[in-house]
């Protein structure tokens, strides 16, 4: 399990338009780091908009917001596209970060069990550390409360 104090995984993955991200060409700004089930349901929605319409205060604050799912890049295009999102949604369909950041876990779903993504927000500072680790968020809330941790 990753923790407050440690390196930040690094990652290369590619956005909605195809373009590869890697955590470490953000150095010098705080990154607020999320990980969400699936592209067009109500809570990832929910908690994307969210991010979206403060996404300008989040720049303020001279911090970036991304977002990552195993969703394809395809689908990443239409979920930003359906709601106008203003920030970076990555795909990691290999599940390279998700692995990486310790988000792939058992989940209980209607006493289904499966593995799954976890919705769980990171806050890296600006070297690259982890400042901050939010598990089993709400996503209707994680946006403000991340935008909180930056005041």
């Amino acid at each position: 399990m990753l923790k407050a104090g440690m390196k930040a995984p690094d990652f290369s993955l590619p956005d909605a338009n195809g373009t590869m991200h890697t955590l470490s060409e953000y150095a010098g700004k705080k990154v607020i780091l999320y990980f969400y089930p699936r592209d067009n349901t109500p809570g990832c929605t929910k908690q994307a908009c969210g991010f979206s319409e403060l996404y300008p205060q989040f720049v303020e604050k001279g911090a970036v917001v991304l977002g990552v799912s195993k969703d394809s890049v395809a689908s990443h295009k239409r979920f930003e596209e359906k709601y106008g999102l203003g920030f970076t949604l990555l795909s990691d369909p290999e599940l390279a970060a998700i692995r990486a950041y310790d988000v792939w876990q058992e989940k209980k779903n209607y006493g289904k069990v499966s593995m799954g993504v976890v919705r769980t927000t990171y806050l890296i500072d600006e070297e690259g550390m982890i400042a901050k680790v939010f598990e089993k968020v709400k996503a209707a809330e994680n946006p403000a409360q991340m935008l909180a941790e930056l005041s």
